[in-house]
């Protein structure tokens, strides 16, 4: 192997690459290579006769994880099993799958989503006899979450809830169960009580590398902080300029604490930027500028100045999305650029459904980024794992999804008897609800008794209705039906009849999809493994491959990527900067600075916002003002183009000049 190192980087880059002893400090500015200069360091450092089990590097998706492995094996040409490239979760989760049991858990731990989570709240308050009505769900949920994750302390106004906190933790210990907070808590917790985990990932892991660094939490810091203060090689790579998540726990001071915790570290600034035109620069150094707490730099590129940013000024949110679809629909013919080149952002997930129906209607395909999978939904779960444990009835977590779904009066101290019990007779948990249900002399209640008997039956009925291969999906309907999910969704819901009419019309979608994938001629052998597979391994749409599809998102989903053109919608005031953050202080205004920031950045060629004069909210038309933030772009890098503004005749002529010439090819 041979990298090549000072000809494949720029001078800064190569600095970062090749010093890969002790403390680094790096900051990368947007679009200034930092993932080519990250995997060319571990590369590097394979080269150097490091073995790859040493190396750790920690980001925070899967899609960087994923990408910054493979570029590293195409630079090694080799497979490299033993490199650990993975989201700071996707480690926790490494952790305490081999050493969870310190802590009392079983190493098979089911990790609940949000929607488990909100509902093994509400559980919680049923039974410790809370009227529903007296507590927000959400509210709780944020609560318990900064609590856990020592962001917040108990208060007199908030240890009200202490007691269902307390009994929550209990409920997902009996459940064999753990929150995405616990991923990260749990692992810092096996460092700081055994002092024997900790040196086994120590010596383990001798050099470590953080991407992102500005988004880690103060866990995620002294995580790594455990992990490397022995051995010290540690590199640092992030952007204090992009800290968008102090919403999460992200703590850009970080940067400070780590030169703090590592006085002899060696700062790097990488700040030649690779990705946008030298005016869509120029707006986004100007406007960052106004931030007071940052570390200074200037970003700078080698490429033309390119075209001005344009502000369009629709009269509402609906004008707003019809120029959008008119404009994606002009440039990607004008331009020849795909679906895929288009990225349209927006500040909150409130902008999107009239964008949504606008590229309906217009026939543009677009994916939503950071969108809930249909099958992700908590109805569809519930119905999945209802027909898993049917094809598998020793599936402990689909058992423990299910068995208060809908609610049997099966609380936590049942559960924990029956967990015990199956544990005892090396038994599943359904096989030990079977044994319990018709054995007189088990130390259980009557009542418990009839309900494991009814749960049994219900099971094995089931079951062999729908191993019969016949009419399987109208089996699950049927099911649904039998097992009155529609009331127990009344029960979860009581003052909202159309939430209750929305889950179950979903569910009646699920079921229809299993119904045409049943009876597709196709299919010379339809059986409800293969479908389950078939959902285990539906991750993304494939269709539109050649053309893509226009990316809608959240400007807090867009971080990291980038796009030939890109729409910023809604850029007016209370949306960006939002409306909370002008309330508060002058630190939450410069986060929305920040995130604003990001969103220009993501710009490579083409960059349009749009303000409108009117917006409307909860059905009411607001009028509204163009965010301050314009003001603090330099005024000759904006051409303002009003809601009436037509096409000249040069540009008509233009137009069918390159319609004409296509439709010759």
């Amino acid at each position: 192997m041979d990298l090549h190192l000072k000809s494949a980087l720029n001078d800064k880059q190569y600095i970062g690459a090749s010093t890969i002893e002790g403390p680094v400090l790096i900051i990368a500015g947007a679009g200034s290579g930092k993932t080519r200069m990250i995997t060319y360091r571990i590369a590097h450092m394979l080269e150097q006769g490091i073995p790859q089990s040493h190396i750790l590097a920690l980001t925070f998706t899967n899609k960087a994880a994923a990408e910054m492995a493979e570029r590293v094996r195409d630079l090694t040409r080799a497979k490299l099993p033993k490199l650990t490239t993975s989201t700071f979760h996707a480690f926790g989760v490494m952790v305490l799958r081999a050493e969870i049991s310190h802590l009392g858990y079983d190493n098979n731990f089911t990790i609940y989503d949000q929607a488990d989570i909100m509902a093994l709240i509400k559980n919680v308050v049923r039974e410790l006899k809370i009227p529903l009505e007296e507590v927000d769900l959400y509210e709780l949920n944020n609560l318990f979450s900064s609590i856990k994750t020592k962001r917040s302390v108990w208060t007199a106004e908030t240890s009200q809830y202490r007691e269902i906190y307390d009994e929550y933790l209990l409920h997902l210990k009996a459940y064999n169960a753990v929150d995405f907070d616990d991923l990260i808590m749990l692992p810092l917790r096996l460092f700081e009580e055994h002092p024997a985990v900790l040196e086994k990932y120590r010596s383990r892991f001798n050099y470590i590398m953080v991407d992102e660094f500005q988004d880690t939490s103060h866990a995620q810091y002294k995580m790594v902080l455990l992990l490397a203060s022995e051995h010290r090689n540690i590199c640092v790579v992030g952007d204090d300029d992009q800290s968008i998540y102090s919403w999460r726990g992200a703590d850009y001071e970080n940067l400070v604490n780590f030169e703090r915790d590592f006085p002899e570290v060696t700062e790097i600034k990488l700040e030649q930027n690779y990705r946008s035109t030298g005016n869509i620069l120029h707006a986004a150094n100007s406007l960052i500028a106004n931030n007071t707490k940052r570390k200074k730099k200037n970003l700078w590129t080698g490429t033309e100045h390119g075209r001005t940013i344009v502000l369009h000024h629709p009269e509402d949110d609906e004008q707003e999305a019809q120029f959008i679809c008119s404009k994606i629909k002009e440039l990607s013919f004008s331009h020849g650029l795909t679906y895929v080149d288009f990225g349209v952002l927006v500040r909150t997930n409130s902008l999107l459904s009239t964008l949504e129906q606008a590229f309906l209607q217009e026939q543009i395909p677009y994916t939503v980024s950071g969108g809930q999978s249909f099958f992700s939904r908590k109805e569809i779960k519930d119905v999945i794992a209802y027909m898993r444990l049917l094809t598998n009835p020793d599936d402990n977590m689909n058992f423990l999804r299910i068995i208060n779904t809908p609610r049997r009066g099966i609380g936590r101290v049942s559960i924990e008897s029956l967990r015990s019990y199956a544990k005892s007779h090396h038994l599943s948990l359904f096989s030990a609800v079977s044994k319990l249900a018709y054995d007189m002399n088990a130390p259980i209640r009557d009542r418990l008794r009839d309900t494991c008997r009814e749960f049994t039956e219900l099971i094995e009925l089931y079951k062999s209705r729908l191993f019969s291969k016949r009419d399987m999906a109208k089996t699950i309907r049927n099911l649904v039906g039998d097992i009155d999910y529609r009331d127990h969704l009344i029960s979860e819901h009581p003052d909202n009849e159309r939430i209750v009419q929305w889950k179950m019309k979903n569910i009646e979608i699920f079921i229809n999809m299993f119904e045409r994938w049943e009876k597709n001629p196709d299919n010379l052998d339809p059986n409800i493994y293969e479908y389950l597979n078939r959902i285990s391994l539906t991750t993304k749409d494939d269709n539109d491959k050649e053309t893509g599809k226009v990316n809608l998102m959240t400007i807090h989903a867009s971080k990291g990527l980038e796009f030939n053109t890109v729409f910023l919608a809604g850029v007016e005031d209370h949306i960006i900067p939002h409306a909370r953050s002008i309330e508060e202080d002058e630190m939450n205004i410069e986060e929305e600075r920040r995130l604003f920031y990001v969103a220009i950045t993501r710009a490579q060629q083409s960059l349009y916002m749009t303000s409108c004069s009117q917006r409307k909210v909860m059905r009411e038309l607001i009028d509204t003002i163009p965010s301050r933030f314009i003001e603090e772009i330099p005024q000759e890098l904006i051409t303002h183009e009003e809601a009436d503004a037509e096409s000249t005749p040069e540009q008509a002529v233009d137009f069918f000049a390159k319609l004409k010439a296509k439709l010759a090819t």
